[in-house]
This record gives structure tokens, C-alpha cells and sequence, in this order.
């Protein structure tokens, strides 16, 4: 399936995924390098150079609707997302793609998903809480990137106040170590089987 970001009717970004688990308590997929995606041409130049002013134009950019969608490949990690029916977040848990060695936890703050023909849609409210493997410490992401949104407008006050309300929801998912936290959730451990395929686009996509 595939999973886009779409801010004013016009995709933002998009990710080919697999389909790992789809139930009432959460849809579950994953990536890995190779998969196809689509994204600004802002943040493919940044993830290239490293360069921290070419990211940043991406929120002018969103603000102006002057951005303009590139083809890019997943590379170096692959990843398992955790999307609750409903959630302003997902959790996503990045591993070395050599090693399958758990890399971090990454809650994405985002709207929660509309169900689509090819997957779902949703869009990244640009905040994120990076946690370590071991659950002992987080630390809060992008938190300028978020308050420029917000001053902007990309992020408006309802959203603000449901990222608040994610943001507990979450810390206490992390603190009493239940959901994709637990113990037992198998996550920590979780393989990608080598037979698949890299995940791709659908023409049309963006």
C-alpha cells in the first residue's frame, strides 16, 4: 500500500509500503532500501547534502504551494510502522539493514489516516520524539520546524492541540512500556523476510 502526505489536496510525499498486519487495533507496515517513494524536492536535496537551509525552505514551500514532488529510494534502514485507527501519531521503529539491529524508536506526530483506494493518507505535523532501543530516554525532534509551522499556518490550533494530547499519549505508552513498547510485542526482534520485494509506486501516485 501506499502511505501519503497530502497538505491542501496535494500530495507531499508518498511511500510504497508492505502490509504487515491490518486489524482493529492498528495498521502495521514496513520498508526497506530500495522501496520507491516520492518527496519534495527540498527534502531529497537535504537528505543528500546534509544541507539544514534547503530543509527548511520545505515549510515556505508548503505555505506557497510552490513545492515540486521528486522520485527518491528508501536506503539504509528498514522500517516497521505502527498506525492506530484514529491516532494523531504513528510509531516507527527504524533497524540496520545489514544487521536487523533495532537502530531507535520514531513517533511521527501526523493526522490520524484516511483509508484510500491504494492505502492511506495522512500529513506530518513536522514534531517528533526520537527514543532510544532500550526505551531509557527520548528526546523531542524538529520542535522549531513544528513552531514555524504552527506560526505559518501548516499547522493549525486543532492540530496543535491534538499533538499535545498525542504527545501523553504516547510518553505514557513509553512509560508503562505497553503497545509496540511491550515486551512481549515482538517488535524488538522483529525480521523482514529477504524474499520480498522493494515496495513499489503506483503510476499516479502523486
Amino acid at each position: 500500500m501506499v502511505r501519503r502526505d497530502v497538505f491542501r489536496g496535494r500530495v507531499w510525499s508518498a511511500t510504497a509500503l508492505r502490509v504487515v498486519e491490518d486489524t482493529d487495533q492498528a495498521l502495521v507496515t514496513a520498508c526497506w532500501p530500495g522501496a520507491e517513494a516520492m518527496a519534495s524536492r527540498t527534502y531529497v536535496q537535504s537528505r543528500a547534502t546534509g544541507d539544514d537551509t534547503v530543509r527548511k525552505q520545505a515549510i515556505p514551500d508548503l505555505v506557497a504551494g510552490t513545492w515540486e514532488l521528486v522520485r527518491w529510494n528508501w536506503q539504509q534502514t528498514v522500517l516497521l510502522m505502527w498506525k492506530p485507527p484514529g491516532a494523531w501519531y504513528s510509531v516507527n521503529a527504524f533497524f540496520d539493514a545489514e544487521e536487523h539491529r533495532l537502530l531507535r524508536w520514531y513517533v511521527n506526530f501526523e493526522r490520524p489516516m484516511l483509508r484510500t483506494p491504494v492505502g492511506f493518507d495522512t500529513f506530518d505535523l513536522l514534531l517528533d520524539l526520537v527514543v532510544a532501543p532500550n526505551l531509557s530516554s527520548w528526546e523531542w525532534k524538529d520542535t522549531d520546524e513544528f513552531e514555524l509551522g504552527c506560526r505559518l499556518g501548516v499547522v493549525d490550533a486543532e492540530d496543535r492541540r491534538q499533538v499535545d494530547a498525542a504527545a501523553a499519549d504516547v510518553l505514557e505508552l513509553i512509560e508503562q512500556r505497553t503497545g509496540p513498547f511491550a515486551a512481549d510485542s515482538g517488535w524488538g526482534t522483529w525480521r523482514s523476510d529477504p524474499s520480498w520485494p522493494a515496495t513499489v509506486l503506483p503510476t499516479g501516485t502523486g
